[in-house]
């Protein structure tokens, strides 16, 4: 097995327990290797780190697996998928749809498998793990035991580790459009053609946690409705009236279909650019009980940060301006460049334009089926926060 050695001067990132090793870390390799095998992690006094995967393509050019010398293999993969789900059927009991694996978190870099009912949805964004496929698979169907498995391997970062993209069934065949269940709500999942594995899992808590701010006169806007999570809870929570809105017509007429299946009929739907119908709502001075603004992410890169929070100042200003006096504000950021003080600051920066006091009832992240090694902030990408808003 080749070894890897680190570059003295490095920060101690990988003893800390952060899953990545860059090209710049590397001060040489000792040995042969082809890209995708197996190789051990030394620091510059030949002291065993870990042991990973290498791909000299990618800048992450060795992710971890394990800190260990013990040999990797399809039983290591086995019991690692199993440990994954057990996690979640700990922290989600009686789940049945969530994140069941999630990358370098649950110590398998570049996998992620989204469970929807007996469908599992994959997303392989390695080369090392993509010459593990069998593997992965015998894992996924001895752990989970689904009716298909759906590939989503049509990312860009793909092709930065020298990989085609593609997607298609994997094993078995079921329809692409797969119903699951969520905090009571039902919802249809779209595998094929969905945003990123068909739906956003993560929010599953944040989702739960506006239960409290509902009630039977409660009047509710969701802006980036995407396909109805959050105005769906608000509907199930007892909402007397919901406004969705969505740039987007597929996503619309997928709210719809979603508030059809749990028979709700007390939504408006909105197909507007959600700063535009923000900034036109205050105009005509409506205002609502609660108002929800989550979007997707502004900013793709650290140089894009500076106008992303320009955005979010835009979209929570005119957010807040909506909100009845001691009514509730909901804001979130997927952005992980945007980090989580520049985000508070950003909503008391538009606060103050507002002229609004908040007051925090809730602040949280990604759920329990997305957990974070606390050594790599770049799973800390999610910022939620519950204000209550007086004006002044």
């Amino acid at each position: 097995m080749a070894k890897v050695i680190l570059e003295r001067n490095r920060k101690k990132r990988l003893e800390q327990g952060h899953p990545w090793i860059y090209k710049s870390e590397v001060a040489h390799i000792e040995g042969d290797f082809e890209p995708g095998d197996f190789v051990d992690v030394y620091n510059h006094q030949m002291h065993f780190l870990a042991r990973g995967y290498i791909n000299p393509r990618s800048q992450m050019i060795v992710r971890i697996l394990s800190y260990t010398q013990d040999e990797i293999n399809e039983a290591f993969f086995i019991d690692k998928i199993r440990k994954a789900w057990e996690l979640r059927k700990r922290m989600i009991p009686s789940v049945n749809s969530c994140r069941a694996i999630y990358g370098e978190a649950d110590f398998l870099p570049g996998l992620v498998v989204d469970k929807y009912e007996d469908v599992l949805v994959v997303q392989i964004m390695s080369l090392g793990m993509e010459v593990r496929k069998e593997w992965i698979l015998k894992g996924l169907l001895e752990v989970f035991n689904p009716k298909a498995i759906y590939l989503r391997n049509d990312v860009y970062v793909r092709e930065l580790e020298g990989l085609e993209q593609e997607k298609g069934f994997w094993y078995g065949e079921a329809p692409t459009d797969v119903v699951i269940e969520e905090n009571g709500v039902k919802y249809i999942v779209d595998i094929q053609d969905g945003q990123k594995t068909g739906f956003f899992f993560d929010q599953r808590e944040n989702r739960a946690a506006i239960q409290p701010l509902i009630d039977s006169n409660t009047t509710l806007l969701d802006c980036f409705t995407h396909t109805g999570s959050f105005m769906l809870n608000g509907c199930t929570y007892g909402a007397k009236h919901v406004t969705a809105v969505d740039i987007s017509d597929h996503a619309i007429d997928t709210a719809k279909r979603n508030a059809e299946l749990n028979g709700f009929n007390n939504v408006e739907y909105v197909v507007a650019n959600a700063f535009d119908y923000l900034r036109e709502a205050v105009q005509e001075g409506k205002e609502w009980d609660v108002v929800i603004v989550d979007p997707p992410a502004f900013a793709k890169s650290a140089h894009a940060v500076r106008k992303a929070l320009g955005g979010y100042k835009d979209i929570n200003l005119n957010g807040l301006k909506l909100v009845k006096d001691g009514g509730f504000f909901i804001t979130a950021s997927c952005s992980f460049h945007v980090r989580p003080d520049q985000f508070k600051q950003m909503i008391q920066e538009a606060a103050v334009d507002a002229r609004k006091v908040l007051r925090e009832i809730h602040w949280s992240g990604a759920g329990y089926d997305h957990p974070k090694l606390l050594a790599a902030d770049e799973g800390d990408y999610l910022k939620f926060g519950i204000y209550e808003v007086h004006s002044r």
